[in-house]
């Protein structure tokens, strides 16, 4: 009996034993990490010949850079883009300008690999190495597959710090396959939480999940860096700056300066509408005067000559784009502008198109070269913030001139499907605070109104003049017209009917310019500017110097 147990007993046991080992076998294929790689040209993507994947920061961009003999390269409108706007390619002479605050230097291009800048099936591809010159970056260059990683953040990471080695894996959980191993004391860009694991970025380039476990908390990473650009030194008033513009047409008209500023007080800077630009060469008109800048720096004031692109005759595209015709237009400026004895120069190109951004930008980054060599201020118009205006990059403005202007007026102007305020207060300061978000306080100047528009509507037509300040009072007089303080327009306002039509008026006047001169101490603006001159009244100069400090 015990002899025919004993074969049943040997079955059972085996039987246990295999569940035993098939159990274990399912808890180890389940509970243990895998360890099997990633093929990375499954990751990043595949590329043929030379191409590159270019990661920067933690994104893949979409553009493809090469790696040429070694060599990495990255295509121009990606490194615009993403890392350094100031590479400009110069079409017209086949090369790459860079403006630092002291020179303009300039690199050819060619087809041949090795050279800083590259053309290569109709595209301009710079080499990294070159780029990194002028630019504060990490890089990382890797073959099979190809890529190239750059960091470009070096201060306020959100970082955590592997406490032990980890492994990061492509998505969070132990079976996913693994991107690369990092070693205890690694640190991590931190990009989110999950409930056991943290999405996390390596600085070389990978972007997957770690075990929380296996992490620091989250902490700001500053890192090191021996990057070290040549900084824009600004030429900046001691005062705060309180302009005035001179509209001048004529030669003739600058004897008339003793008689513009007779009843001016406070005044500290004149800008004078002396130079156009006359054709697409870059030529400009000249009505500038040695006599007028003497008269005016007797009166206290300096002088900052205004140059416009009003003329239809001219293309501002095709002025600017060029570096031939761009150069041409310095250097008069310049030649003139020592001529006389000037203090600066103010830029009032308007209606500027997308196409034409990146070449205003280069020109003004080529100026402050100029202008800074010649101790002249630098000064550039700006209208009032909007989307469709982003292209005038004020942020990059505010980097290489002295002062950015805003053109706080024409709020409603002539061609406005409605009356309204030529500067409305509450439109006014938020094109201020718009503004800040790009240019430091300390170099912006806001401008101001001396104008205002009479509004008339008949028959259902809208029309409008404007008129100056006493010319405004006159009108009030004239027609007995009752006005109240408009407190959402922070203006007077004013409306009446004749056989002519309906009148609708918002006066700039001392109780209106007051409460917008004091927007400048409030946001601790450098100064404030008035179009212009000969639309005042002789009270008001008082008035804003009452209000331009606090």
């Amino acid at each position: 009996m015990k002899k025919k147990q004993k074969p049943v007993l040997i079955v059972c046991l085996l039987i246990i034993l295999l569940m035993a080992v098939g159990g274990g076998s399912f808890l180890i294929h389940r509970y243990m990490p895998v360890k099997d790689r990633m093929d990375l040209s499954e990751y990043y993507g595949q590329t043929e010949g030379s191409q590159a994947h270019i990661i920067i920061g933690t994104t893949q961009m979409e553009a493809l850079g090469e790696i040429i003999d070694g060599q990495a390269y990255l295509p121009l409108e990606t490194v615009n883009k993403y890392l350094n706007q100031r590479f400009y390619w110069d079409s017209e002479n086949g090369q790459i300008l860079y403006a630092t605050p002291s020179e303009l230097t300039s690199t050819a291009s060619s087809s041949e690999s090795g050279s800083d800048v590259l053309v290569m099936n109709d595209t301009v591809y710079l080499k990294l190495d070159y780029v990194c010159r002028y630019t504060n970056l990490e890089t990382y260059t890797y073959q099979e597959p190809n890529r190239i990683v750059i960091q470009k953040k070096f201060k306020g990471i959100q970082a955590v710090d592997t406490v032990k080695e980890a492994y990061i894996r492509y998505r969070g959980g132990i079976k996913s396959e693994v991107l690369t191993q990092v070693s205890s004391g690694t640190s991590l860009i931190f990009l989110e939480e999950l409930e056991n694991w943290v999405k996390v970025a390596t600085f070389d380039g990978y972007t997957g999940y770690v075990e929380k476990k296996k992490v620091s908390e989250v902490y700001k990473l500053d890192r090191e860096t021996d990057f070290q650009a040549e900084k824009y030194q600004y030429i900046s008033m001691d005062e705060p700056v309180n302009m005035a513009w001179h509209q001048v047409t004529t030669a003739e008209a600058n004897e008339y300066l003793s008689e513009a500023i007779q009843n001016v007080t406070g005044v500290n800077v004149i800008s004078p509408t002396w130079f156009s630009i006359a054709d697409n060469s870059g030529n400009i008109t000249n009505i500038s005067s040695g006599e007028y800048v003497a008269q005016a720096h007797a009166a206290g004031m300096q002088v900052w000559g205004l140059i416009d692109n009003f003329s239809e005759e001219i293309s501002t595209v095709e002025v600017l784009s060029k570096t031939s015709s761009r150069q041409n237009l310095i250097q008069q400026l310049m030649h003139a502008a020592l001529a006389v004895g000037m203090d600066g120069i103010n830029i009032d190109f308007e209606y500027l198109s997308e196409e034409v951004g990146k070449h205003f930008l280069e020109f003004l980054r080529e100026l402050s070269i100029e202008c800074h060599k010649n101790n002249l201020v630098l000064s550039v118009d700006n209208p009032v913030p909007e989307d469709f205006t982003s292209h005038y990059d004020r942020a990059e403005q505010g980097r290489v001139v002295d002062y950015v202007i805003i053109m706080g007026y024409d709020e409603h102007y002539v061609g406005s499907e409605e009356a309204g305020s030529v500067a409305s207060l509450p439109w006014v300061e938020q094109g201020i605070i718009d503004t800040l978000e790009e240019v430091p306080a300390s170099r912006v100047i806001n401008a101001i109104p001396f104008y205002t528009r009479l509004w008339k509507t008949q028959g259902g037509s809208l029309s409008s003049e404007a008129i100056g300040m006493d010319q405004a009072q006159d009108v009030i007089s004239k027609y007995e017209v009752e006005t109240y303080w408009d407190k959402n327009a922070g203006q007077n306002y004013g409306s009446y009917e004749t056989e002519e039509g309906y009148f609708q008026i918002w006066i700039e006047d001392a109780q209106s310019v007051a409460a917008k001169v004091k927007l400048v101490p409030k946001y601790g603006l450098a100064g404030v500017a008035q179009w212009k001159l000969g639309f005042e009244n002789s009270s008001i100069w008082s008035v804003i110097s009452e209000n331009l400090t606090e």
